[in-house]
This record gives C-alpha cells, structure tokens and sequence, in this order.
C-alpha cells in the first residue's frame, strides 16, 4: 500500500515536471518569435549601412573617417546613457514586468529606419544618427536582459543555460535570414521591408507575450505630481544601490563584471570598425559583408543551439567561458593582421565560438543571482559593459583612422584591432579565476518570486 502511494506520488510529481516543461516552452516560443522577426529586421540594413552611409558623407571614396568618428562619438554617447538606463530597465522590469519593457525597447527602432527609407541625403544621415543613438541607448543590450529574465522566470533553473543559448542561438539564426533577405533584395526594398517587421514584432508581444511578474498594487495615487516625482527618484536610487549591493557582495558576480567589462572594451571596439576597416583595406561591398555575416550566422546556430547545451552538463558554464574568450582573441588578431581579403573569411570561423561567450555569461549571472533579483543583476552587468562601450571608441576610432590613413606610422591597417585583442586576454585572465556559485542562503530566503511555473 505505502509502495503504491510513493510511486502515485512521482508520477504526480512527474507529470507536473512535465507540464511546466511544456507551459515553459510555450512562453519561451512567444518571446521568441518576435525576438526572431526583430533580429531579421535589423540585421538585413547591417551590410548595407555602410554604403549608404559612406555614400551619403564621403561620396567617390573608400575611407570615410567622419562615418568612423560619427560610429565612435555614437557608440560613446550610448555608453554613457547605457549605464544609467541599462540597470534602470533591468529594476524596471523586475518591478513593472517584462512585457512592457520588452515593448519599449524594441519599439525604438522602428524610427531611425523610417528616416533612411524616407531619404538617404546627407541631412537624413544625420539625422538617423540621432534617433540611431536614441533607439540604442534604450534596446542595446536590454532588450537581452529583459528576455534573459524572462526566461529565467519561466525556464527551471537546470534548464536555464540550454534556454539561454537558444536566445543568443536565434538571434544567430535571425542574423543569418536578414543577410540572406539583403543579399537577394534589391536595395531601395531593403528598409520599407525591414520597418514592416519592426512594426510586427511589437503587435505579437502585445498579442501574444504572457506577462511572468506579479505586479504590486498601486498605492498613492492621489499623491501631489512632484511628491511622487521626488519618491520615484529616491525608490530608483535605492534600487540601483542595491543592485550594486547584490554584485559587490557576490565574488562570481563581481569576477563576471570584470570578465564583461573587458571583453565588451575589446569586442565593442572592434564591431563598430570592422566593416569599415574591410571596405578601406580590401574593398569590400554589401555582398561580401552580408557573406561574412551569413557564415558567423550558419555556425553560431549550430554552436548555441546545438553544441552548447550538449557540453555544458559536460563541462560547465565556466569552461565554455574561457573557450569563447580564446576564440575572440584569434579573432581579434587574424582580422587585424589580415594580410589577404580571404582572412576575414577565415576569422570569422572563430567568431562562430565567440559567441557562446555570451550565453555562458548570462548562465552563470542566473546561476549566482535568486530570482527575484534576475533583472537587477543582468542590468548591472549589462551596465558594466555599457562603460567599456563607451570608452573603446576614444580609442579606437582616432587609432583605426590614423592606421588607414596615410600617415601611418607603419603599415598594419587593422592595427587599433590588433591592440583590442589585448582586452579580450585580460578577461580571459579573470574568467579563468571565477568560482561560479549559487546566491546565498539569506538571498534564498528572501526570494519570494518564485519562477512562475512553479505555481503551476
């Protein structure tokens, strides 16, 4: 009799494992999908950005240093914001839910892409610089964190580093449809067809997307408008102290903060040059970037969507850590040293293991953050990397303009991308040093957001 109940009670306990598993995979398909139709959407206007924007504000030549110093001064005012929005978004989300943040940011670049479909003049370059910088202060890097929790909310925690793969996975697969649509496209179609599916992604969230987070009740509403100003204002600095708090306290996600911090000073540099540099050194046009592209795309799915989550049980999220770092160090230095237009073909197998880098990162900030506290401790990271954003360019893009002119003191065009590599060692240094753990037992105890699934 005692025998016949134990085993009732696993198969319970078997079949509500299951049918979390399956209402998991169902919200993780609805955030998914408009992910996917957002990612093809901008990354079929990647390759042909740097014609336009060339022709626009350098017409006749194949080096164009105001696009490389307008990149740099974009990506430095971005860093700048980013590291006040991007763990704002982060407590944000935590507070208010998912879906609306999901919403806003990635609404914001629907705008910039209007402009060019509009004109493609120099003052509607311009322009799309503006609202460009807008668009990537608010979803840059957010738009990871608030579907990364997302799926922590919704995905078992054993399960977390295979979901977390298959976000940055399709993003990989997105990458490899929108070149594939640019390259077959004709131009002038490239961008009406691209702010269509900026548009349709939002109207799916809205549809479809199931909020995961309890909103608390509203309170105060009759408060005096600056009353309720100067509180959000306090409520926000406290929040942000104690993301601080939660990271400085945590050795795996202090080392994690170093590890990205160093890696986004050296990664983020060199993608904001590298097509540049490709188009000066080798003369390279829509059809070579969108090849390039397609073959960093076609590997990484198979890297995230199929190879991660078969050896990270095997090896760990740690391990896989260190294998992206090395990969993004030849990467680095096979693109600066490229001495034959096939080399940037070559490299770009590398960055096919670069991107794990990613995923293992978010898998381990999960791993050592309790779940009320997800979006706080990917927004702080976020914001992290949001700092090293902003000071590669007051590197780089002075450095890649001297070595492409003609008043190089030697010859070695990528050279600014030889010294990013450098970064990228030094947070191989510190990845190697990490001790992935678990959040503590009072952060446990105080973890009363529960992943929803469990209360299924």
């Amino acid at each position: 009799m005692l025998s016949n109940k134990v085993l009732a009670k696993r198969q319970d306990i078997g079949s509500s494992s299951s049918s979390r598993d399956m209402e998991g995979m169902k919200f993780m398909l609805h955030l998914l999908l408009p992910l996917c139709i957002h990612w093809i959407a901008e990354e079929m206007t990647v390759s042909v950005l740097v014609d336009v924007i060339t022709n626009a504000l350098c017409p006749g030549d194949s080096t164009c240093t105001e696009a490389i110093y307008l990149n740099g001064l974009q990506q430095t005012v971005v860093g700048i914001f980013k590291m006040v929005v991007l763990p704002l978004l982060g407590q944000l989300a935590d507070e208010y839910g998912r879906k609306p943040m999901l919403l806003l940011t990635i609404s914001t670049s629907i705008f910039p892409f209007a402009i060019l479909a509009w004109n493609q003049s120099t003052g509607f370059v311009y322009a799309y610089y503006v609202l460009r910088t807008i668009s990537y202060i608010l979803s840059q890097g957010s738009i990871f964190c608030i579907a990364v929790a997302y799926a922590a909310d919704v995905v078992e925690e054993q399960n977390r580093a295979a979901a977390f793969s298959w976000i940055t996975g399709l993003c990989s697969a997105s990458h490899v449809l929108g070149n594939l649509l640019a390259l077959f496209l004709p131009e002038k179609y490239i961008f009406p067809v691209s702010i269509a599916l900026l548009i349709l992604s939002p109207i799916y969230i809205q549809l479809f997307l199931v909020e995961t987070v309890k909103l608390a009740p509203k309170r105060d509403q009759d408060s005096a408008c600056f009353a309720k100003t100067i509180k959000i204002i306090q409520k926000r600095y406290k929040s942000m102290k104690d993301a601080a708090t939660i990271v400085m306290n945590s050795p795996t996600l202090r080392g994690i903060s170093l590890v990205s911090f160093f890696y986004e000073l050296g990664m983020s540099g060199i993608t904001y040059v590298l097509m540049y540099y490709l188009k000066a050194a080798f003369g390279f046009d829509k059809n070579q970037f969108s090849e390039i592209l397609m073959l960093v795309g076609i590997g990484s799915i198979v890297s995230q969507m199929l190879a991660l989550p078969l050896i990270n049980p095997l090896v760990g999220e740690k391990v896989i850590l260190c294998i992206g770092l090395l990969a993004s160090i030849a990467y680095a230095l096979f693109n600066g040293l490229a001495w034959a237009a096939w080399v940037p073909f070559m490299s770009a197998t590398f960055k096919v293991v670069v991107v794990l880098v990613r995923p293992a990162t978010y898998a381990i900030i999960s791993r050592a953050s309790s779940s009320k506290n997800q979006g706080k401790a990917q927004g702080f990271v976020a914001g992290v990397e949001s700092i090293a954003s902003l000071l590669s360019p007051l590197v780089m893009s002075p450095l890649t303009s001297w070595f492409l002119s003609s008043s190089a003191p030697f010859n070695c065009k990528g050279f600014s991308i030889v010294c990013a590599s450098v970064c990228m060692m030094i947070s191989l240094c510190y990845a190697c040093l990490l001790k992935p753990g678990v959040p503590s037992s009072s952060d446990l105890e105080d973890d009363i957001e529960a992943p929803l699934l469990s209360e299924s």
